[in-house]
């Protein structure tokens, strides 16, 4: 991830806006991916209210291929897999906003209040961050689940915002590092401005788009995590997701029975809205840093 350039007060921000939305019309690989997302995104909000069961109902002949009737056809069970996918991408974009969101809140407090006030401060949350770092956090996250009675979609969040935010608090410590210095920074500690203040208008603003890629990148990893636990039998132990619906086609044997419209469309949905997103990223990336524009 490169480093977005600074906002001046020579640079007039509306002016910057109109020239960042000109560049990011234009480019390919941000619209491709948005595009991507955002039907994926429609299918996980539209597609359970178009359904009159439940994702586990039993509702039509056991191994049946995709038809009209079932689209994306039937589980061993006779369980719609249609209504599990939808239902497992709208888990799947829960557990991203809630994962990538709290990683990027905790990343966001502790790199601005390191990279601003420096000194023992930046110490002490350097290693914080660092001891944070270097715990296998696939290994902690195992741990927690294993040893949870009931977990849900909110729970598996958390921790993954919990074990994700470091590599985050660092990039943002080091982008607060080369901005403290500025004058418009230098202005508002000598008007009397307190520092949280500074932070959220001085600062933060002039990092709005490394901000927003540090979200992406923290969303798609929530979002592999996530299928990573699940695919394993370490998801949520109700409801449904696309890494719970790759864990029990593994588990019946989909494969060997030739059933692969029961892993397939789980598959292509995780790697297509993680592809996505990290497309977008680049192209965003593309926009923002000029070096990079294709004019």
């Amino acid at each position: 991830m490169t480093t977005t350039p600074a906002v001046t007060e020579e640079t007039p921000v509306p002016a910057v806006r109109r020239e960042a939305l000109h560049f990011a019309l234009r480019n390919g690989k941000l619209v491709a991916g948005l595009v991507v997302v955002v039907v994926f995104l429609a299918a996980a909000v539209v597609g359970p209210m178009t359904i009159s069961y439940g994702p586990n109902d039993y509702v039509g002949p056991a191994m049946a291929a995709p038809s009209g009737e079932y689209w994306f056809g039937t589980t061993m069970f006779g369980q719609d897999v249609f209504a599990q996918f939808v239902y497992g991408l709208r888990s799947t974009f829960l557990v991203g906003v809630l994962g990538g969101g709290l990683a990027a809140l905790i990343g966001m407090a502790v790199g601005f209040t390191a990279g601003y006030r420096g000194g023992l401060v930046d110490e002490v949350l350097n290693m914080i961050t660092n001891i944070v770092l270097v715990l296998p956090a696939l290994v902690v996250l195992l741990v927690a689940n294993a040893y949870l009675g009931v977990r849900s979609i909110g729970v598996q969040a958390l921790f993954i915002g919990l074990t994700s935010w470091p590599w985050a608090a660092r990039a943002i410590r080091a982008q607060t590092f080369s901005l403290r210095s500025r004058d418009f920074v230098d202005l508002a500690r000598l008007s009397g401005v307190r520092t949280p203040r500074i932070i959220v208008r001085e600062i933060a603003p002039n990092m709005s788009s490394y901000l927003f890629m540090t979200f992406i990148l923290l969303f798609g990893g929530a979002v592999l995590v996530a299928a990573s636990l699940d695919f394993i039998g370490l998801g949520p132990t109700q409801g449904v997701s696309l890494g719970l619906m790759l864990n029990n086609a593994a588990r019946w044997s989909a494969l060997q029975l030739g059933m692969w419209w029961w892993f397939v469309p789980p598959g292509a949905g995780i790697t297509a809205v993680v592809g996505a997103l990290y497309v977008m990223n680049v192209g965003l990336d593309e926009v923002f840093n000029p070096k990079l524009r294709e004019m």
